[in-house]
């Protein structure tokens, strides 16, 4: 069974920094794709980043240039880096996993960490 467990949000100021930590568990779990996402109250949850097992990296326009998405494939762990931030950054954000197989691609989530910016 595989499990994600995110770790590293908490309540910071405007301007501040904070890193997240995404730990799977599973000797085997190799995702073809991880990635991290956050959810606002009231509003649908919004996809981040993304890092492909080769390293290939996609960012949202509303996080390129501030946060920084990078994975140890050794210790299948996923970090977001998250810089500059903005009270409209405050959300629970979660980290995704994605394992493409022939006929299907199976999802994996964490639980999510709450991130709040003050301003």
């Amino acid at each position: 069974q595989v499990q994600l467990v995110e770790s590293g949000g908490g309540l910071v100021q405007a301007g501040g920094s904070l890193r997240l930590s995404c730990a799977a568990s599973g000797s085997t779990f190799s995702p073809n794709v991880m990635g991290w996402y956050r959810q606002a109250p009231g509003k649908q949850r919004e996809l981040l980043a993304t890092i492909m097992s080769g390293g290939y990296t996609t960012y949202a326009d509303s996080v390129k240039g501030r946060f920084t998405i990078s994975r140890d494939n050794a210790k299948n762990t996923l970090y977001l880096q998250m810089n500059s931030l903005k009270p409209e950054d405050t959300a629970v954000y979660y980290c995704n996993a994605k394992v493409w197989l022939p006929l299907r691609s199976d999802d994996y989530w964490g639980q999510g960490t709450q991130v709040t910016v003050s301003s």
